[in-house]
This record gives C-alpha cells, sequence and structure tokens, in this order.
C-alpha cells in the first residue's frame, strides 16, 4: 500500500486533534481524580468494583480513563470529522460517529490494558513507584499512564478510522 501526500497530511492532522484530544482526556482524567479525592475522599487507586469476588478490581482510574474517553472521544470526532477528513459529501453525524465510536471503544481496550500494565504494581511493565511517586502533577504515574496509553493506541487508531469511519473520503 502506497502512501500518498495526502495519506500523510491526515495522518499529521490527525495526530494534531489526536493531540488535542489527549490534553481534552487527560484534562477530564485530572478533574475526576481530583474531584472524586475531593467529594468521596478515595484515590485513583481504589477499588470501583470488585470482579465478582475474584481477585480482579475496576480501579478509580479505569473509571476516570473511560468517562475521559468519551468525552476526548467526541471532542476527537468532530475536530477529524471537519478538518481531518473534510468533505462535500458527508454521511449524517450519527452514522459517521457509531464507527468512530466503535473505532474508539477498541482503542479503550487497548489504552486500558496497557494503562492497567502500567499502574498495577506486580506487572512487569509497572511504571516505577520510586519515580511515580504521585508527590507531584508531574511524579503522577495515572497521569504518566493515561498518556502512553494514548499514544500506543493512536496509529492503529488512524488506520482504521481512515478504512472505515471516513471511507473514500480525499482531503
Amino acid at each position: 500500500m502506497a502512501v500518498s501526500r495526502t495519506d500523510l497530511a491526515q495522518f499529521l492532522r490527525f495526530g494534531i486533534v489526536g493531540g488535542s484530544g489527549t490534553v481534552v482526556n487527560a484534562a477530564v482524567v485530572v478533574l475526576l481524580n481530583k474531584l472524586t479525592y475531593a467529594v468521596l475522599h478515595v484515590t485513583e487507586h481504589d477499588t470501583f468494583v470488585n470482579l465478582l469476588g475474584t481477585r480482579f478490581n475496576i480501579r478509580w482510574y479505569h473509571v476516570f480513563f473511560t468517562i475521559a474517553f468519551l468525552v476526548a472521544n467526541t471532542w476527537n470526532y468532530q475536530l477529524n470529522r471537519m478538518w481531518t477528513f473534510r468533505s462535500g459529501q458527508r454521511r449524517g453525524w450519527w452514522r459517521e460517529f457509531f464507527p468512530f465510536l466503535t473505532t474508539g471503544i477498541g482503542a479503550l481496550i487497548v489504552s486500558l490494558i496497557v494503562m492497567t500494565l502500567l499502574m498495577n504494581p506486580h506487572s512487569p511493565l509497572s511504571l516505577p513507584s520510586d519515580v511515580f511517586d504521585d508527590s507531584t502533577g508531574l511524579r503522577t504515574k495515572l497521569y504518566w499512564a493515561t498518556l502512553i496509553s494514548i499514544v500506543v493506541s493512536m496509529p492503529i487508531n488512524f488506520v482504521v478510522n481512515k478504512l472505515w469511519t471516513f471511507r473514500g473520503i480525499k482531503s
């Protein structure tokens, strides 16, 4: 598959939109983290719900990231629709949003797996607690895990959106 200038331009615009979506995602995660602690006195590491009596749990950071994903996904969809994959011939907003959201959910699953591996202290990929000790914003493990997990899922997200959500659109 040859890569054209149009493909490269779209990938660059997709990256810029994704960068703005990363800022939106991170801002929502930070806001939810601070708000939940202030109101409920729980941290991102606390258990949100146990998985059917097993030793596995959904933690608050999973909830924060999922809510942030929904906000950022809608943000990214609209910007990609208007700028990255713009076209005079459009399908309806909801008809294009469904594949975008479905693709995003796939990326969300990958991101949640990566995030869990980075956050879990028993994981071989765990971010080191001596560096990421949650003492400041820049040393907060959750924030770095959020950014890394988004970066991991971006290239696949672009390809699937180009080939499915916005198929046939040249800019």
